[in-house]
């Protein structure tokens, strides 16, 4: 048996570094094997002093043929794009349908790319993509992880370890808590040490899924539980850490590259200020806060921090930075970022072709010196979602979609018309970029870009984008982390979102089947509001209204987006798919329970989200204040407390834990009156 020898021992024999030889077996360079939970390198692999292709650069390891994308969406479809052009065959699997693959199943995704033949996997973002153990078992199986190794996931992906780490390097980090002791006790004591508005978040993952922001200890305790429940739902891992909360700063964000003999450079900065729930809403690049001074400054920070867990790949370090230019280490992405497209149209690159370079066991070929920033981008996030209603997660199918086109714009998308979107998945629909050569052409494309795009069939953020792009703050480049919670909604917000009757008439006009002179067709039912000697009438609901449309050879139409799809039409009004249906006939009981609610006796709680009922807080007859948990809903391993709108008794609960509800289904009922 050919003796095996450890990282340390190879490197000895070689005249190189252990890290070295660590990047060489995680980019699959050298052949090697787990023992237990260390490496191990057979000496005939590498021969008495025979070093790796990759440790020259004159050759490439193994080119790659076919890379399986363990992703789906927007992500696996921009990376089939790379491969296309690059002449390798790209696979992503189904993950709808009889033969869909569960990309939350290690071992059946790294089946599913063994039986595509696969040279290597990319994980995109989200799903595996910080998994550690997932490269793990990926390089063990042979295939080639496009990707860090996993000793630098998980060094940087601990974010209790990675705030140690960059401390260690003299890089300020927020003030906080990431000790072992968990306790509610310990977390509570450090929180009144560190002192509120303070953030909860998981230790083991990012995304904002887990994080809690705290602005009073009364709420600790709950909002530690939540955020357990949270992480361990999605990182499998329910430990804790707590920063303090700098409010009124800059995201900014640094993209790092390295290959497997640690050659690493940074490819400027991102600003990601405009966020709500911690998510991310727009990108873009360079930062509008940011000089060449600073951008050295926090790009040789960023390097120092890969550098240190020896990274490789593409990856991020993300920042918050004050008025006085102070930067705060916050953690760092081991992967490839939403937002990477605003960096590739500034700097002329194509990070996922390099991450395959470096795959396949090329060196960087360029240095910092060749990093050239060129004009201006910014990114939008258009997602299922209702941004009127809380940003909560929304269902439907695409009844009608267009994408915009022009000069300077990229849309990466991952629906078509037609799809049916659910609430399994992460609801981002696409992302639309724009770049010009300086950033108010940039933000101009952008709104064109915004105002040509249509999706109808479900509800967007669409509407608010647009809203978004023209507020002055974002215009001037002066958005912080808290601009949301100052400026949406806008005060007037209420009467700009009311249905104007123009499209109430226009609506009517498309459920009566009429035609342009005004004359119902074949295709009208007999419910088609013919009235003797008198206009057309149609009772319509739209949301929460219900509205008489009568229509006389006047009457307004308005010209917008409008597709009909069975008994409901769906409308674009600036940028909102608006749904009319015709009413249901008048209801004795549905018309006295709204009185009495509009009486102030008696109040449903609505589902506002589809998800499952995660937990009942309260009993029937319990009494509530206004805001008080009634139920707890989960939907893509977030958690969201329906409250009561009022004080009062719950008269009824009309759900149980685990049951699933969709959008509008009754939960409870809180009266005035007791049981």
């Amino acid at each position: 048996m050919s003796e095996e020898l450890s990282p340390s021992e190879v490197a000895r024999r070689l005249g190189t570094s252990t890290r070295s030889v660590q990047r060489w077996i995680a980019s699959g360079a050298m052949p090697a094997r787990r023992v237990g939970g260390r490496w191990r390198v057979a000496f005939d692999a590498i021969g008495a002093s025979e070093t790796p292709a990759v440790v020259t650069g004159t050759t490439k390891d193994r080119p790659i043929g076919v890379l399986f994308i363990a992703n789906r969406g927007e992500i696996a479809t921009r990376i089939t794009r790379t491969c296309d052009r690059l002449g390798i065959r790209a696979v992503a699997p189904p993950t709808e349908g009889p033969d869909a693959i569960d990309l939350l199943d290690a071992e059946a995704v790294i089946a599913a790319a063994r039986d595509a033949d696969a040279d290597a996997l990319h994980p995109g973002f989200g799903f595996l993509a910080e998994n550690a153990d997932f490269a793990e078992r990926v390089i063990d199986a042979g295939i080639r992880w496009v990707g860090p190794p996993p000793e630098a996931i998980r060094a940087m992906g601990d974010k209790a370890a990675s705030r140690k780490l960059a401390a260690g390097l003299g890089i300020t980090v927020p003030a906080g808590y990431d000790d072992d002791d968990q306790s509610d006790a310990a977390l509570v004591k450090a929180a009144d040490r560190i002192g509120y508005p303070l953030l909860v978040k998981p230790a083991a993952g990012g995304g904002g899924k887990g994080m809690r922001t705290v602005r009073f200890a009364d709420r600790l305790p709950m909002d530690l539980a939540a955020a357990r429940r949270e992480a361990q739902a999605a990182f499998n891992d329910d430990r804790l850490i707590l920063e303090r909360l700098l409010e009124g700063a800059r995201h900014v964000e640094i993209q790092v590259l390295f290959d497997g003999l640690g050659i690493g450079v940074h490819l400027g900065e991102r600003d990601c200020s405009i966020q709500r729930r911690h998510q991310k809403v727009v990108e873009e690049a360079p930062s509008p806060a940011v000089d060449a001074a600073l951008r050295r400054a926090m790009g040789e920070a960023a390097l120092a921090l890969a550098s240190a867990v020896a990274y490789v790949s593409a990856g991020t370090c993300e920042f918050l930075l004050d008025d006085r230019g102070t930067f705060t280490f916050l953690e760092m992405n081991t992967r490839l970022q939403v937002e990477h497209p605003v960096t590739e149209l500034t700097t002329g690159r194509d990070l996922v072709a390099d991450q395959l370079r470096i795959a396949a066991g090329e060196t960087l070929g360029f240095s910092q010196a060749d990093v050239d920033l060129d004009g201006h981008a910014i990114e939008v996030r258009l997602y299922a979602e209702d941004a009127e209603h809380g940003f909560l997660p929304a269902t439907g199918r695409i009844e009608r979609l267009r994408w915009p086109s022009g000069e300077g714009l990229r849309v990466d998308a991952g629906v078509a018309e037609g799809d049916e979107v659910g609430g399994r998945f992460d609801p981002m629909l696409a992302k639309i970029i724009a770049r010009g050569h300086d950033r108010a052409e940039a933000l101009d494309r952008l709104t064109r870009a915004l105002d040509q795009t249509v999706v109808l069939g479900l509800t967007t953020n669409l509407r608010f984008l647009r809203w978004l792009v023209r507020e002055p703050v974002v215009r001037d480049g002066e958005a912080r982390t808290d601009v949301l919670d100052r400026i949406w909604p806008p005060d007037d917000w209420t009467q700009r979102a009311r249905i104007p009757d123009a499209v109430w008439s226009t609506a009517a006009r498309a459920l009566l089947a009429e035609d342009d002179r005004g004359a119902a067709t074949t295709a009208a039912p007999r419910q088609d509001g013919f009235r003797l000697n008198a206009a057309p009438a149609i009772r319509l609901v739209s949301d929460d209204e219900t509205r008489t449309v009568r229509l006389s050879p006047g009457s307004v139409r308005t010209r917008a987006e409008i597709v009909r799809a069975g008994d409901t039409v769906h409308l674009d009004f600036a940028g909102r798919s608006t749904a009319f249906r015709v009413a249901p006939p008048p209801d004795v009981d549905r018309a006295a329970s709204a009185a009495a609610a509009h009486a102030g006796g008696r109040t449903e709680l609505v589902a506002p989200m589809p998800g499952q009922v995660l937990r009942i807080h309260v009993a029937v007859g319990s009494s509530v204040n206004t805001d008080d948990p009634i139920v707890t809903l989960e939907a893509m391993k977030m958690e969201h407390v329906v409250g009561s709108p009022r004080p009062g008794h719950v008269t009824a609960i009309s759900v149980g834990e685990g049951d699933q509800v969709t959008r509008g289904d009754v939960l409870g009922v809180v009266d005035d009156a007791g049981p």
